[in-house]
């Protein structure tokens, strides 16, 4: 049984490839397995929109099952912000230290306990031929700390802390990350999606 996942992402391969590891009988492959799948552009205004445009063209590209997340950084003092342009925020080809820059300057006169924020994922498993959608989502609530902490993660995860654990997702394992994240609560229910689907 094979499944896609539609990402170029190595970080991101990496934790859903140790997530559903488990699952006996299933190879993971990814978009860099492929040398000629076109980029794909993200124009939906949702996390699920996102998601599904590209499970579904990277489907309908391999022939097939494929899995796609779309995932961000929901800062309420800025109203939600970036959101699902987080991985765009401040520029296409700015680094990720430089996007955690830019956040930190726009709340930078907020108070520590109010810097409230979440990451959301949603994930699309999209199945030809019929291309069926199934859905779940994940959240992971903290704080958006003043200076990055640890060297594990990538993205937003040096900056996002989270309370109950006393340390940054950057700090996290592979492991213990998978326990707690937005990712690994969608993956959560969507694991069970695959197994169901595919009696692995």
């Amino acid at each position: 049984m094979k499944l896609v996942l539609a990402t170029r992402n190595e970080g991101k391969i990496r934790e859903i490839k140790d997530f559903l590891s488990d699952i006996k009988g299933l190879e993971i492959l990814s978009l860099l397995d492929f040398d000629n799948i076109p980029d794909i552009k993200e124009v939906g205004s949702s996390f699920e929109e996102n998601a599904y445009i590209k499970a579904y063209e990277v489907a309908k590209f391999t022939g097939l099952p494929t899995l796609a997340d779309d995932s961000g950084l929901e800062v309420d003092a800025l109203g939600g912000k970036p959101g699902v342009k987080s991985a765009r925020f401040g520029g296409e080809h700015i680094s990720d230290e430089e996007r955690n820059r830019k956040l930190l300057s726009l709340i930078s006169n907020i108070p520590q306990e109010e810097r409230t924020a979440r990451f959301r994922c949603v994930m699309v498993f999209v199945v030809p031929p019929d291309f069926e959608k199934f859905v779940t989502e994940g959240v992971c609530e903290g704080l958006i700390i003043d200076k990055p902490k640890g060297k594990k993660g990538f993205g937003y995860d040096p900056i996002f802390y989270i309370p109950k654990l006393g340390k940054t997702m950057a700090e996290l394992s592979v492991e213990e990350k998978n326990k707690i994240s937005h990712r690994g609560k969608a993956l959560s229910k969507m694991k069970e999606v695959i197994r169901e689907l595919f009696s692995l």
